[in-house]
């Protein structure tokens, strides 16, 4: 029997020990303040995350998936229209683009970093095509520069869906100013993450932040008029207060993030695995900001290697088992096993390790070692 700790997927409790007096006093200022739904709080949490992006406006909101909703909302996407994304990542993604009524279009994924295949998305633009949503997946950003040249030429904006990517740069140029409108999550388990659900919205164009600003809050401006159909999607001040807390450490954070990546890399060759594991590819000018550390298992073997991972308390996570176009709920769309290969065989191949800015080399060693205790022999037996 294993009696060793185990070890977490994310770990959440280091920072809220390191921080606790921190976050406490902040959490008491919002509640003495008697303003708890936006407010003085939120409105420093959006400029200090404009400011952070390099961006000229946020705009907080709920969730990050109401953060996908507003900027397609304040786009006027809506029924005939399409949008452009891969199949390859979170549900809420395609969910923000179905329920307002568009099309969802997708694009297949590079292989490396599993992030959209620029290719793709230009062979599926068409006179319809009103948004070009880019997931920038697991804190890597995508190949921004020819699907810049697509929108452009196009007249197309582009909405980043950087859930997982706040910090992350491409070429100097930081998630959330890379295209049109960029959208952050704040759940518990990101990089930047708060105690709850929270999300924001960055862009440089005060029109589309004012809008999306009214439509947070019914689309209400004045009191009790509603120029647009809005819905409560409200950050609450409490939220935002942690955030604040949090934001002056994501830079450290980050760097402890990708510094494990490295001791991963490392870990993974030193157990000859490398044949068997295949490491994270992190592109030429980006800041890769490690979200999460996703190897790709060969063989055969992720599910397996998951459930012995699991055996022994390691967290391990399949991000993401079933591509959004094989979804019971987008059967209406049409698509097929076999439409987008590239994302089928990522979904049957990619697992996450443990990975946290807290985690150990120790832990680390230990992650690895179990995995070679499931891998070796079967990479003797394929020799």
């Amino acid at each position: 029997m294993n009696t060793a700790p185990g070890i977490p997927l994310c770990d959440l409790q280091t920072q809220i020990r390191a921080l606790e007096p921190e976050l406490l006093g902040a959490l008491l200022r919002v509640l003495r303040s008697g303003q708890v739904i936006l407010g003085p709080e939120v409105t420093e949490l959006e400029n200090e995350i404009a400011l952070y992006c390099g961006a000229r406006h946020g705009v907080g909101c709920a969730s990050g998936s109401d953060a996908l909703l507003l900027a397609l909302a304040a786009l006027g996407i809506g029924r005939g229209d399409e949008v452009i994304l891969p199949p390859f990542t979170f549900f809420a993604s395609v969910g923000a683009v179905c329920r307002t009524g568009a099309q969802p279009i997708f694009a297949d994924i590079d292989p490396l970093t599993y992030n959209v295949d620029p290719a793709e998305i230009a062979a599926r633009i068409t006179p319809r095509t009103r948004a070009i949503m880019v997931v920038h997946l697991f804190g890597q950003t995508a190949e921004m520069e020819p699907i810049r040249h697509l929108a452009e030429r196009h007249g197309i904006p582009i909405i980043e869906d950087a859930a997982q990517a706040i910090g992350a740069e491409y070429h100097g140029k930081r998630t959330g100013t890379l295209g049109t409108i960029g959208c952050f999550s704040f759940y518990p388990s990101k990089n930047l993450g708060t105690y709850g659900d929270a999300g924001m919205c960055v862009t440089d164009d005060a029109a589309l932040a004012a809008r999306m600003a009214c439509l947070r809050t019914h689309g209400m401006e004045p009191r009790y008029h509603h120029k647009y159909l809005g819905w409560n999607a409200r950050i609450d001040a409490l939220q935002a207060a942690m955030l604040r807390v949090k934001l002056p450490h994501l830079d450290v954070w980050g760097a402890a993030r990708q510094a494990a990546a490295r001791r991963y890399d490392t870990l993974i060759a030193e157990s000859h695995l490398e044949h068997y594991l295949e490491r994270p590819s992190v592109q030429p000018e980006r800041r890769h900001v490690f979200n999460q550390y996703v190897v790709r298992v060969g063989h055969g073997q992720r599910d397996a290697l998951l459930r012995h991972l699991k055996g022994e308390k390691i967290g391990c996570e399949v991000y993401y088992p079933i591509p959004l176009h094989l979804q019971e709920c987008l059967r209406y769309l049409g698509y097929t096993e076999g439409d987008f290969p590239v994302s089928e065989e990522a979904a049957h191949a990619v697992l996450a390790l443990p990975m946290f800015p807290e985690i150990t080399v120790e832990q680390q060693r230990r992650v690895v070692h179990t995995c070679a205790g499931l891998l070796r022999p079967q990479s003797r037996m394929a020799a």
